[in-house]
């Protein structure tokens, strides 16, 4: 069980890096006192997570062990290029989290419940309880979002507007997709040493990018075109000409 407890822990951590419940905790800590914020972000993790350990594990109970590695690792490599493509809050959460006039509490659990359904971290619980102890499963996901949800709300209080999100975004897609390359190939070459499979994974996941990075900056995800201040940075060399609008 501790093992599937820190497994789960690692995985939903980073599945959060950058995720739109992450940008809801900050949302909310602008308005609310940050431990009733932590305290709505916990019941509705614990009360999701319950419901997708559930359906992780009797999918799990009634599928082959190695039909369920090729399926977590398509599931992981689909996190990663979910991550990759980016998570933003739509304008109605924007505003729930912004102008909420119920009880504090009440507005968080209902908010993070309702964002919650459906979305990566939810699927990456159901997919880790098809195949490991679903309450080491249940103890590690829940844990692990609540602590993500945690330092965003602290660097959101600490940093304001300035964080790194595209690096952060970035490195969780990353170790999202070598996750998935990894379960894959451990399952495809099952005779095959680990560190084979490891670098095989690493291959993988550096051509793919090779591959996004040579596509037309219009194709390529947002996150890997280069920013507005990059492409509007001067080619000669030479300072750009201050704005002379006048006030």
């Amino acid at each position: 069980m501790f093992a599937a407890v820190l497994l789960s822990f690692a995985v939903i951590f980073v599945a959060e890096l950058g995720d739109k419940s992450q940008l809801m905790a900050m949302t909310f800590a602008l308005r609310y006192r940050w431990w009733v914020v932590l305290g709505g972000i916990t019941a509705a993790t614990t009360a999701v997570h319950i419901l997708s350990v559930a359906i992780g594990h009797y999918l799990g109970a009634a599928l082959p062990t190695h039909l369920l590695g090729l399926i977590a690792g398509v599931a992981f490599v689909f996190f990663g290029l979910w991550t990759l493509r980016g998570d933003r809050l739509t304008d109605e959460e924007a505003t729930r989290a912004q102008r909420a006039t119920a009880p504090a509490f009440f507005v968080v659990t209902s908010a993070f419940m309702l964002a919650e359904l459906g979305d990566k971290t939810m699927l990456a619980t159901i997919t880790l309880a098809a195949d490991n102890d679903w309450v080491g499963v249940w103890i590690g996901s829940t844990v692990g979002m609540v602590a993500a949800d945690a330092l965003a709300i602290l660097v959101g209080a600490i940093a304001g507007k300035h964080l790194p999100e595209r690096f952060i975004q970035l490195g969780a897609a990353t170790l999202f997709l070598l996750f998935g390359a990894y379960m894959l190939l451990e399952n495809i070459f099952s005779g095959a040493p680990d560190i084979l499979v490891a670098v095989g994974a690493l291959v993988a996941v550096l051509a793919f990018g090779g591959v996004l990075y040579a596509l037309p900056q219009r194709w390529r995800p947002a996150v890997l075109r280069p920013s507005s201040a990059e492409s509007a940075a001067p080619t000669t060399g030479l300072e750009p000409v201050p704005d002379q609008r006048s006030a």
